[in-house]
């Protein structure tokens, strides 16, 4: 399996996060990507290439231009306003106020285009954001030209943003590009597969209405857990995509027995409905020690979740998402490609 990995993951690099009322060094940080990077070599996974130059054009297709420009600029604006640390969201649109009207001043517009206050800006995040796109995109193309598989080593994840919000440590969605682009490479349908803790509200809205992307998700309970507000069983789908949106909400505590059941399942509404390319958003923050989750998987069972998705035998592309208890995260994501390739 070819990896596609940038170094200019590292331009994002935030030295705080907002966790639990006290600043914190952040969950996500650029040492997940060496431990994964770390077990791929002892695993003799060494076919790891840079990304080819980003494409814009898949990013335009999905992506509010007015966000786009937002994320390009943000940093300058904050600091000409005399800002001295990060970038946090401090205000938020809440109910009862104008969603419609885009405020001009930068501290404004960080809470207009975020739905998280953890998630900081910093320098190097829109370099940092296009070299994840960058490995999506490179990882897409490899397949579409006729690879089995791809694994992009993304960082920043993307799962969580959305069409013009950043949050959950994510800034552009990879895993919902490289399923657009399978789309306009010829595929008729594909299967967008997230097994990552949280749930990827990010995904789920930009499809939400549409016919050609099923989304899947297994993921903690929001009643318990972040996002909160979105990731409900009842969410299947509005008009054209009535019936394309899947949830598995899962409440704490959670094991592989009742997490394989709800991936089985998913597995095969993916297969009877008649997926022709899949995108894997691959977290692995369901394991049991992961400092920001409550699920109760075992290393070896990455390694079991692997192969059932790899029984599926569909033109695949991971994209790297969460996964938090970062001596482990190298070994559970590895585990979940080898599964695969052994299925």
């Amino acid at each position: 399996m070819r990896i596609f990995h940038s170094e200019d993951h590292r331009f994002h690099f935030p030295q705080a996060e907002l966790s639990g009322g006290q600043f914190v060094t952040p969950f996500e940080r650029p040492s997940r990507v060496e431990y994964v990077l770390n077990r791929l070599r002892e695993r003799k996974l060494t076919d790891i290439r840079a990304p080819e130059q980003v494409d814009m054009k898949p990013v335009r297709a999905l992506l509010d231009p007015g966000y786009l420009r937002f994320l390009e600029t943000a940093w300058d604006e904050w600091k000409a306003a005399g800002m001295a640390g990060e970038i946090i969201a401090a205000n938020v649109p809440a109910r009862g106020m104008h969603l419609d009207r885009i405020p001009e001043y930068i501290d404004g517009k960080v809470g207009y285009y975020s739905h998280a206050s953890e998630t900081a800006i910093t320098q190097g995040t829109w370099a940092a954001a296009l070299s994840s796109v960058a490995c999506a995109q490179t990882a897409q193309r490899h397949v579409a030209a006729g690879a089995d598989s791809a694994f992009a080593l993304c960082r920043p994840p993307g799962h969580h943003a959305t069409a013009d919000q950043y949050g959950g440590y994510c800034f552009i969605n990879n895993a919902a590009i490289v399923a657009d682009m399978f789309r306009t490479s010829g595929a008729g349908r594909v299967a967008i597969l997230d097994i990552d803790f949280h749930h990827g509200n990010g995904t789920q809205t930009l499809f939400y209405d549409r016919a050609d992307i099923l989304f899947a998700s297994l993921h903690g309970a929001p009643q318990q857990t972040y996002p909160y507000y979105l990731g409900y069983a009842d969410e299947t789908g509005k008009d054209a995509g009535e019936g394309a949106n899947l949830n598995y909400p899962m409440t704490a505590g959670t094991g592989y027995d009742l997490w394989a059941q709800a991936l089985d399942d998913a597995i095969a509404k993916i297969a009877d409905w008649g997926a022709e390319a899949l995108v894997v958003s691959l977290g692995v923050d369901a394991y049991k020690e992961d400092p920001i989750s409550f699920f109760k998987l075992e290393s070896k069972d990455f390694t079991d979740a692997g192969r059932r998705i790899g029984r599926m035998k569909l033109p695949t592309v991971f994209c790297m998402e969460g996964g938090y208890a970062i001596e482990a995260v190298g070994v559970n994501t590895v585990n979940v490609l080898e599964g695969f390739k052994d299925a």
